[in-house]
């Protein structure tokens, strides 16, 4: 089994998709925990939302201009088997999900 890193991309910041009410949230969240409870094993860290990025070049630090909100991890097949696994995603519902293949080093 392969492992791909799960990336959640949106228009709006991970901070302020939280800023919602309770009910809005646990609604949400219940979401999240649907679709990982289908997934199941496949999926090896559940991840978090992310922020308050820096792009780092040679010439130096600036605040990221990234769209990606989050992250997860998940073990799969092959690639068309890890997209396969975001099929009734909840952030599909307010962005896009990118899945890429982690390679493995030789000798690592």
């Amino acid at each position: 089994m392969a492992k791909y890193l799960v990336l959640y991309r949106a228009d709006v910041s991970a901070e302020e998709q939280m800023q919602q009410s309770p009910e809005e949230g646990d609604a949400s969240m219940q979401e999240w925990m649907a679709w990982a409870g289908k997934v199941g094993g496949a999926l090896t860290d559940f991840g978090s939302p992310v922020g308050n990025g820096r792009a780092i070049t040679s010439a130096g630090t600036s605040s990221s201009t990234s769209d990606v909100a989050g992250y997860s991890i998940v073990e799969a097949a092959d690639a068309d088997a890890a997209a396969a696994l975001m099929d009734g995603h909840p952030h599909l519902e307010i962005g896009t999900i990118e899945v890429l293949e982690a390679i493995e080093l030789p000798g690592m």
